[in-house]
């Protein structure tokens, strides 16, 4: 008897992936290998686990992992490197996750032999980009599974009704029409559609999961250390971190005074504008600390270019392109500019906002000789400027004849 063909799914246990795991089964006769990663959403994989097994996947089958350490280290601490904000705003949060999952199911279905992954995201979005384009890049040869862009299951009635037949667990919760849809990781939270769907309206307060509102948030602030080594947070008042566990110290902090949310009408990848709203505490906290301590210790130069490349390298992770010469370019230059940039950012967090107070490095680059107002004892010749202004001047002197 040949043996049935194998698909690695990226499973969650929720209801969409519950059936996308049946409809595999049933209407494409394939084997399903179950991946569920823990990257900090904060939810029990025990479930996940039960329901692939409910669902007649093998225990060999079903691989359930923390890849939160990995996940901050390796994708979110690099992104953080250079400041990354996609449209201005977005800390890329959803974005920054795909590519960690695409590499683990392709390791998996290296690992089982499987020639086809398969995933959950719709075909209105941006993470079917974001998935199969790191999936492409990591295997060429692999085949993919789309089941939105390929079942008439179009409706959540339809899910429903697919899930009743085949026997498939529906959560109360998910019976009838829920308010919104969530994403989550360690670094943010993301909620979109629904009640969500028109800008025009207010986010009520109840889509917030992830921090308190500013308004009732503690009336004293908090005052907090980080210290940064290479570009990277490594403490926080003194005491040493791992990176998923730093991150989750200061999402304690952002959660507690309110700080990190964003409502943004986004332009997604396929062409559309969406919007979302995100909470990203811990990483809202981070990026004013880095930049705070980048403002010593990094020359004017080196600043001012990562500040040009950035929008691009966002665009990069924002379209799924992690696993790519472009990104992997920009990550040299990126992480070189970060050799010096250590030392300790305190910061004041009070009702949503995020203060640097105070900055000092072994590396700073600021002199306190050059910029003092009194005496610098010839340190800084002030009528150097003069040379200076006058060749900037030149060509704006002759425009000015010409024109006047």
């Amino acid at each position: 008897m040949a043996q049935k063909k194998r698909v690695v799914l990226a499973f969650s246990g929720g209801l969409d992936t519950s059936v996308i795991l049946k409809w595999l089964q049933t209407e494409l006769d394939y084997e399903v290998v179950c991946f569920t990663a823990d990257l900090g959403q904060g939810e029990e994989l025990q479930a996940a686990r039960d329901k692939a097994l409910l669902l007649g996947i093998k225990p060999e089958h079903i691989f359930i992992e923390d890849l939160t350490e990995e996940f901050v280290k390796d994708y979110v601490f690099p992104m953080f490197r250079c400041n990354t904000v996609y449209e201005g705003q977005y800390l890329l949060g959803t974005s920054i996750a795909r590519p960690l999952i695409s590499k683990r199911l392709i390791e998996i279905a290296d690992i089982v032999g499987a020639e086809t992954i398969s995933h959950g995201a719709t075909g209105k979005g941006n993470d079917q980009v974001r998935f199969e384009l790191a999936a492409y890049s990591l295997n060429p040869d692999i085949k993919i599974v789309a089941p939105w862009r390929q079942w008439d299951l179009n409706s959540r009635t339809k899910l429903i009704d697919f899930a009743e037949k085949h026997q498939i667990p529906i959560a109360a919760s998910k019976v009838g029409e829920p308010p919104f849809s969530v994403d989550s990781n360690l670094l943010h939270t993301s909620s979109e559609g629904l009640i969500l769907e028109d800008p025009a309206d207010e986010a009520p307060e109840y889509v917030y999961q992830r921090t308190n509102n500013p308004e009732t948030a503690p009336d004293k602030p908090d005052y907090i250390k980080i210290d940064f080594k290479d570009g990277d947070p490594i403490k926080i008042d003194d005491k040493d971190y791992s990176p998923a566990k730093l991150l989750q110290k200061l999402n304690d902090f952002g959660r507690l005074h309110g700080i990190g949310r964003l409502d943004l009408v986004e332009n997604r990848f396929v062409g559309m504008k969406s919007r979302g709203v995100y909470e990203t505490p811990g990483g809202t906290i981070l990026l004013r600390a880095h930049r705070a301590i980048e403002s010593l210790t990094l020359d004017s130069g080196s600043a001012h270019l990562k500040d040009d490349i950035m929008p691009r390298y966002a665009e990069l992770i924002y379209n799924g392109l992690w696993f790519t010469p472009e990104r992997d370019l920009l990550q040299t230059l990126i992480d070189k500019s970060q050799h010096a940039v250590e030392g300790t950012v305190k910061l004041k967090l009070y009702k949503g906002n995020v203060a640097v107070v105070s900055r000092s490095s072994l590396k700073s680059l600021y002199s306190k000789r050059l910029v003092t107002f009194e005496d610098d004892e010839g340190y800084y010749n002030q009528s150097d400027a003069e040379g200076f202004i006058k060749l900037k001047a030149l060509r704006l002197r002759e425009l000015a004849r010409r024109d006047k």
